[in-house]
């Protein structure tokens, strides 16, 4: 069957054909150079990914920073240890010294008082440790750093219930005691944290700030310390984490506490009463370890997150 063509039958090649399309060196050209450009994009990709250099999902697709695992298994874990707990206590045979030890809401005053030593802790080691921390990264007090970091580490190089005790002998029998030790105590893990976060920012960083004309306290909050936050926040977590740990002494200082619980238990020899206290200072350590894993997540600037 015949179409019809150009004159004298010939087909008519004249028509114009869609770029690369056709045989012609430009098509070639074309088809050539685009093949080219996605080989380079898959061995980029490949590349990327072999060093662990590609944007993560959540990163690149704006999806959830926390997975669904980290949401639930610790509280999941924490209720079915602390059901089993009460269910064990409930069942158990108490006397009337274990009585008094944990009747009339003595429990939850307890662990009341627990959480107030660290959170007041916790805010004092703040608003000492990262002011400190900053300043001591600036040029004119850098040479203090060493001398800092040496009055920091005695806190913890003291066994901490002996510094308790010189602390009642100076303050008094009561909380304030208790919290100057914590803070002593739990400065260190911040301040450090917080001199290592700044001195490892790349110098180029803030140098192109200042270039572009930021003054050096737009440096500080809109460059180093976002930089600085992932490494100040695992410090934070860690002085949570020992305040709750070092709160159970304070029941040797008058301070209150669920080391009120564990010292009855030991002195009267009322297992029930120290197995009580012990798992429900374990329980809080680890829902504030949890607590403080997910603020450094989310406070974590978008830039510098990973897959969680």
């Amino acid at each position: 069957m015949s179409t019809p063509d150009g004159p004298g039958g010939a087909r008519d090649d004249s028509r114009p054909r869609p770029a690369g399309s056709g045989p012609g060196p430009g098509g070639r050209g074309a088809s050539d150079h685009e093949a080219f450009a996605l080989r380079d994009n898959v061995e980029m990709e490949q590349r990327e990914l072999a060093a662990g250099e590609a944007p993560t999902p959540s990163a690149a697709r704006g999806g959830r920073r926390i997975s669904w695992q980290k949401w639930t298994f610790m509280p999941a874990f924490l209720f079915f240890a602390l059901l089993a707990t009460w269910l064990w206590f409930r069942g158990a045979q108490l006397d009337s010294i274990a009585h008094q030890a944990v009747d009339d809401g003595k429990v939850w005053l307890a662990l009341r008082q627990h959480i107030v030593l660290t959170a007041v802790s916790t805010f004092f080691v703040l608003i000492i440790a990262i002011p400190l921390g900053i300043a001591l990264t600036r040029s004119r007090l850098r040479r203090a750093t060493p001398f800092a970091m040496a009055v920091a580490n005695l806190g913890q190089a003291v066994p901490a219930l002996g510094l308790l005790i010189l602390l009642v002998i100076w303050l008094g029998i009561g909380a304030r005691s208790a919290i100057v030790g914590m803070v002593i105590y739990a400065v260190l893990p911040v301040l450090a944290n917080t001199i290592a976060g700044l001195r490892g920012i790349e110098p180029t960083l803030t140098e192109a700030a200042r270039g572009i004309g930021m003054s050096p306290t737009g440096v500080l909050t809109k460059v180093e310390l976002p930089l600085a936050v992932p490494l100040i926040l695992a410090g934070v977590r860690t002085a949570l984490v020992l305040n709750v740990g070092t709160a159970t002494l304070a029941t040797f200082g008058g301070g209150g506490g669920l080391g009120d619980l564990i010292s009855a238990g030991i002195v009267t020899q009322r297992m029930p009463v120290l197995v009580l206290g012990s798992v429900l200072t374990v329980a809080l350590a680890l829902l504030v370890e949890w607590l403080a894993s997910l603020a450094e997540l989310l406070l974590r600037p978008r830039g510098l997150e990973v897959a969680t």
